[in-house]
């Protein structure tokens, strides 16, 4: 991989001409019409009495998994147009099309719930017992159970028509806000108004003055947006709340667990193991702080860099580095990684006017990805490109099954993006040339376990507090900072200097209405690639066939059903989690001991 590799993504293989595609024009009024016969189907459908009648929702279920891929490859091609540039308002308006489409999708889903909660027991067992229906039993049992614990199907149908305009527009101005900010930073003598996307890199300058510099324009700048995020946030959660107190869901939790297909228990058992294995990371957070000079790390000096990096690492050095360490354990994966470098699936350019963060999305239709990110070149960049990399291969592994078992969890979809990572970091520090480069190495990796068992960790409190505090009434702007500060300071066992009050304006997942509590299914998909990874370790090249059987399964059972399947443990007790936070904080002691 030599060649100078295209840093833009190759969007006109699915729809020709961007936001002015004729060709997805007719593809969106096509899917709508289809959308509109799916939702007269459901209503008309008479509820099964018998196994032979049952048979005839094959058809139905057959339109249901086409509509479902075709709504997933619109909503793909419109992120992708609205990241790349958030000042395209015809791409604006398309999202916003898509997202009715979706609403209509989702309306007659529960026409067709409505028909499945309906048949009798019996009737039901048998027909998913069928051939036709075996390979996509789980998902429709579980569509059968959820849809018995909500309200009557036209109130459901009301509450998603009703989001379209108020839940998921709350979520729309959020990104709005975003899109227009800049944050100013003084370069040779002038100031420059970047993205916050481009601003987000710089907190990770190895200089502390550039670093402290950013943070403090950063909170300025949130700050003077934080009464309208504020705002947005609210909204989203009384809506959540509202919705949750109708369907008689007492916990806030309950919806994040069964989209994750996860048990409350197995999620106390990671957060109680985690709260009791935080005096290392403590440990490594003060030793840092010394290593730069000070007496106590803040903020923005967690992901700064120790001793001599290079000041950039090429693009090309990157995927040649991704791809050769991708291939110690997976030549699968290896090439896969190669197709997409060359076949151009990844925005990586550093430019102003892209959305910030990363992500990977998915063309079902067309059986591709596209991966997003902006590119600066520092170790964090390369970690990021690795991750969704994992992401995409994911998908890829599960291209030839059926649509409805394709849709594996965040907290599984999480493990194989950062399995990757970890492939990526873990061979990068075994073939380090000197002490000093496996202190940087180790250090990146110790950053990781800040991340996934601290800063997430302060995630979840923040978020769990705020709804309990959004029952009383709406939260201030003041409210919300002391509520994310507290957070913050639990989570890092009071170890840093200064903290980051206005994490919760600056963090896009708190506002993504698809998925509730975006915080701890990193921290789970974290440590459970640690075991998987150990498992890897143990068997070479000979567990890639096994690792792939895993991502296939992601769809098809609850995560404890996936663990107890594929790698033989109980994820409700505490010994796994155990095991995989001290496999991860070995890097942290082996940093430490680098390090005296």
């Amino acid at each position: 991989m030599k060649k100078q590799l295209s840093q833009n993504w190759e969007l006109d293989v699915f729809f020709p001409g961007g936001s002015e595609s004729q060709e997805f024009a007719a593809f969106l009024d096509l899917l709508q019409e289809d959308i509109r016969q799916l939702d007269q189907q459901t209503r008309q459908a008479p509820v099964p009495g018998s196994a032979s009648e049952a048979e005839g929702m094959n058809r139905l279920i057959y339109l249901i998994q086409n509509v479902e891929g075709r709504l997933r490859e619109a909503m793909s091609f419109v992120e992708c147009l609205t990241a790349q540039n958030v000042k395209d308002d015809k791409a604006k308006l398309l999202h916003g099309r898509v997202i009715q489409l979706h609403a209509a999708y989702s309306s007659a889903m529960i026409g067709f719930e409505r028909m499945i909660v309906q048949i009798p027991e019996a009737v039901w067992e048998a027909f998913l017992a069928t051939e036709k229906m075996q390979p996509i039993a789980f998902p429709l049992q579980e569509r059968r159970q959820r849809a018995a614990e909500k309200l009557a199907p036209e109130m459901e149908v009301l509450a998603n028509d009703l989001a379209v305009d108020g839940y998921h527009a709350w979520s729309d101005l959020y990104s709005k806000i975003v899109g227009r900010m800049t944050i100013p930073v003084e370069k040779d003598g002038q100031f420059q108004a970047l993205s916050v996307g481009q601003a987000a890199n710089l907190l990770n300058h190895s200089d502390r003055s550039v670093r402290s510099a950013v943070f403090a324009k950063w909170e300025e700048q949130w700050a003077d947006n934080a009464e309208l995020c504020a705002h947005a946030l609210n909204h989203l959660g009384g809506f959540r709340l509202q919705l949750y107190r109708h369907r008689g869901w007492k916990s806030v939790l309950k919806e994040p667990l069964d989209l994750n297909r996860m048990s409350e228990e197995t999620l106390q058992a990671m957060w109680h193991v985690i709260g009791q294995s935080k005096e290392l990371l403590v440990q490594y957070l003060q030793r840092k702080a010394k290593l730069l000079g000070l007496e106590k790390a803040s903020w923005f000096d967690v992901h700064a860099p120790i001793g001599d990096v290079a000041n950039t690492i090429p693009y090309e050095q990157a995927a040649e580095q991704i791809v050769r360490q991708f291939r110690r354990f997976s030549p699968k994966l290896a090439d896969f990684a190669e197709r997409a470098f060359a076949e151009n699936w990844i925005e990586a350019e550093d430019r102003p006017g892209k959305r910030p963060g990363g992500f990977c999305t998915s063309f079902p239709e067309s059986k591709q990805t596209r991966i997003f990110m902006t590119y600066a070149g520092t170790p964090d960049n390369v970690s990021t490109l690795a991750h969704e990399l994992g992401h995409a291969y994911h998908q890829h592994v599960m291209d030839d099954l059926p649509q409805l078992v394709q849709n594996y969890a965040m907290n599984v979809a999480e493990t194989a993006s950062t399995f990757a990572e970890l492939v990526v970091a873990d061979a990068a520090v075994k073939s380090a040339q000197d002490r000093q480069e496996r202190i940087v190495l180790l250090d990146e990796k110790a950053q990781n376990c800040v991340s996934f068992l601290m800063n997430i960790h302060a995630r979840f409190l923040f978020e769990t507090r705020f709804y309990e505090r959004r029952k009383k009434g709406l939260v201030s702007v003041e409210e919300l900072n002391e509520l994310m500060t507290e957070a913050q300071k639990q989570a890092f066992a009071d170890a840093l200097d200064v903290y980051h009050p206005y994490f919760w304006a600056s963090k896009l997942h708190f506002y993504i209405t698809d998925v509730p509590f975006y915080n701890f299914p990193y921290t789970f998909g974290f440590l459970f690639s640690y075991g998987v990874y150990a498992r890897a370790l143990a068997e070479g090249q000979a567990f890639e066939d096994k690792y792939v059987a895993l991502l296939r399964d992601t769809g098809r059972m609850t995560v404890e059903q996936l663990a107890q399947k594929h790698l033989g443990v109980d994820l409700t007790q505490p010994d796994f989690w155990q095991s995989a936070v001290d496999l991860a904080l070995a890097d942290v002691q082996e940093f430490l001991r680098l390090t005296e």
